[in-house]
């Protein structure tokens, strides 16, 4: 059996203080933000590479991600998190496909397997949420879903138009863009076009520029079109899109901190 132990969380959930005006809360400050994504980010990265086996969480949102006294983030709510045994690089339920509407990955409900490229693309809602200060599912700017009119803002060259207009442009720009366009590379349809934890950590931390991401949001193919994740699909009726963006590595020990 396997326990998780956590420090005492004072400040709550993530949710909460994007969302709910509760005693005592306060809007995000943006340094705060950033400081939570990049904790999110070691605590995945630490999933996906750094434990004995590779876990898939299956459920990264805003309501599973806990502040400390000092907004260090960390990642909860493993009930659906699942460790991949034998060199798999995939879960499958028996039924239906676990997780919260706007974070699962399009792949998902084809193939019914999380993969660490779907926890990429919970990642990627999870920031822009942060970002935006809306939710993933927000009927925005006449789209159905947040990523959706990011995507549009970024093709006409106004990206920075999405940032929490709650932060009164008391914000860094280039920081601002940077997690935007990092959000959307994320959230890319095409699993194996998403970056990986390691490449997340450079572009947070500003040691390499952000991800190149296509104007046009690209268009969901099947997973056995793209050829890196061992799915069962076994036909596919469009060529895969990539972006061009090239991947590079950094390793971490921390754990669920941004430090």
């Amino acid at each position: 059996m396997l326990l998780l132990v956590y420090d005492y969380m004072p400040n709550g959930s993530l949710d909460n203080h994007l969302f709910h005006e509760l005693e005592g809360n306060v809007i995000l400050e943006w340094n705060l933000r950033y400081k939570i994504i990049s904790g999110v980010a070691s605590a995945l990265h630490y999933l996906h590479n750094e434990y004995d086996q590779t876990v898939v969480h299956r459920d990264l949102k805003a309501s599973n991600i806990m502040l400390d006294s000092e907004f260090n983030a960390r990642l909860g709510d493993f009930g659906l998190a699942r460790a991949l045994e034998n060199e798999k690089t995939s879960y499958a339920e028996l039924e239906g496909v676990p997780g919260t509407m706007g974070y699962i990955a399009p792949e998902c409900f084809h193939t019914g397997k999380a993969t660490r490229e779907s926890d990429v693309y919970g990642f990627g809602a999870v920031v822009l949420e942060v970002v935006c200060g809306q939710r993933p599912w927000t009927k925005i700017g006449g789209f159905q879903f947040l990523v959706d009119w990011v995507w549009s803002l970024h093709r006409e060259e106004r990206i920075l138009e999405a940032v929490d207009e709650r932060l009164n442009s008391d914000y860094v720009a280039e920081e601002a863009k940077r997690l935007l366009l990092l959000g959307l590379a994320c959230s890319h349809p095409i699993a194996s076009e998403r970056p990986k934890t390691q490449a997340i950590f450079q572009i947070i931390s500003g040691s390499v520029p952000p991800p190149h991401v296509p104007p046009l949001k690209p268009a969901f193919v099947w997973p056995a079109a793209v050829g890196n994740i061992d799915v069962d699909a076994s036909s596919a009726d469009t060529i895969p899109i990539t972006s061009g963006w090239t991947p590079q590595y950094i390793s971490r020990e921390s754990f669920g901190t941004g430090e």
